[in-house]
């Protein structure tokens, strides 16, 4: 109970005593007796003040000490940071890049025949790790769930959140620093084709199976709202648990990122029993976020993952770097480092590292067709809004796609 009303009853019940006693005695209440009780009331209405007014003291001094103790975590965090030089030493001593992520959506994160976890979302990772460490494979993958994510980037026990993570305000300010949107998506709806519904709009009273602690939760709640619509959400902590449950039969419609429609569809007994509706609700820019704190970490992220649009931008590739490196195309010697700079010795990286990276991972065009393209879960990327930037089909009319990243110089 408030310490206030407890304080305010016990005043007001032994006025109430006094006032009754008085009253009630066999020869009825004198002048001194209501004098007396007008002068416990007021002592006690005097103390309820002086309690009150204590009782506030006590709140603003724990108010105040809860700030400090925040003020004085941020100022120990950001100390062993500077003690330590930072994230990047601390991940080069380690010796391993601790990335939070999944296993369990084919074209991001999945274990494939031989048990290593592949995706889209695990080669940024590893991308990263390339950069920093020289090595594509020293990475530790930590996986946890959706609800998880934003606990996990603000303790800032990993370095790097790839799972498929949706850039939002909110997000920005209280998780982590969001290094560049990687893939454009939109959420959409899923349902069995027998069921006949050939449109969002037609799914009143629909059974929703949903991921809890997504945007997507949130995004399905605005348009059934929006649109007057009465619907019964079935909300699990886990993606598999979500699709088992959906394809069980125990909701109607699963909702998700179009992407992880498609790609969780192929997972499915018979995926053609299946139909992705063509409504997109929702504007889901995805890619990693770093936690809170670290400038240069932040900036060592963005910059890997500018490197990868940029080389296919200017046509490097695994199978070319070397030829690229020592060729005569200026913009992409600066990136590989044998002319020019893109801030590698303020980043603490070497000249050469996109060189190390590509061949490691790839460029942006190779992640993607090995994970969400034709040799993964054929998402189409042509005249869609993951198509670079530079593939425009005039010089002077941005009409290509939206993958696009501060320029490299």
């Amino acid at each position: 109970m408030n310490k206030k009303l407890l304080i305010g009853i016990l005043a007001t019940v032994s006025v109430f005593a006094v006032a009754f006693s008085a009253c009630t005695s066999d020869d009825g209440p004198t002048d001194a007796d209501l004098q007396n009780a007008q002068a416990t009331t007021s002592a006690a209405q005097s103390a309820l003040s002086a309690a009150n007014a204590r009782a506030d003291a006590a709140e603003a001094s724990a108010d105040e000490a809860m700030k400090m103790a925040d003020e004085a975590k941020m100022m120990a965090d950001e100390a062993m940071m500077e003690e330590t030089g930072g994230r990047l030493a601390q991940v080069q001593e380690r010796g391993t890049l601790i990335c939070a992520s999944r296993n369990d959506v084919p074209g991001y994160g999945a274990l494939d025949g031989s048990g290593r976890n592949v995706g889209f979302d695990i080669d940024l990772c590893r991308a990263v790790a390339t950069a920093v460490l020289g090595d594509p494979e020293a990475i530790e993958i930590q996986y946890i769930t959706a609800a998880e994510r934003g606990p996990t980037i603000q303790s800032g026990e990993v370095d790097l959140l790839v799972r498929t993570v949706t850039w939002t305000t909110s997000r920005d300010a209280q998780w982590g620093n969001y290094a560049q949107t990687m893939f454009y998506d939109g959420q959409g709806f899923m349902v069995p084709a027998d069921l006949g519904v050939t449109s969002a709009y037609e799914l009143s009273g629909a059974a929703v199976c949903v991921t809890s602690g997504t945007t997507t939760e949130l995004n399905m709640a605005d348009f059934f709202r929006q649109n007057a619509m009465e619907y019964n959400p079935q909300v699990f902590e886990d993606t598999d648990i979500v699709l088992s449950s959906y394809e069980s039969g125990a909701c109607d419609v699963f909702t998700n990122d179009r992407s992880q429609l498609a790609a969780l569809r192929t997972s499915l007994q018979n995926p053609a029993d299946h139909v992705i509706l063509p409504e997109t609700i929702s504007e889901e820019p995805l890619g990693p976020v770093v936690p809170h704190g670290d400038d240069q970490w932040f900036d060592i992220v963005k910059t890997v993952m500018s490197g990868l649009i940029y080389a296919e931008g200017y046509g490097i590739n695994s199978g070319n770097v070397s030829a690229k490196a020592s060729g005569d195309d200026v913009k992409a010697k600066r990136l590989l480092g044998t002319e020019g700079t893109i801030g590698q010795e303020s980043l603490g990286l070497s000249e050469t590292f996109m060189q190390d990276v590509i061949n490691a991972v790839g460029n942006y065009g190779e992640i993607y067709d090995r994970n969400l393209g034709p040799d993964g879960i054929d998402l189409p990327r042509e005249g869609g809004r993951n198509a670079l930037w530079s593939d425009a089909p005039c010089s002077d009319c941005p009409k290509g796609g939206q993958i696009y990243a501060a320029p490299l110089r």
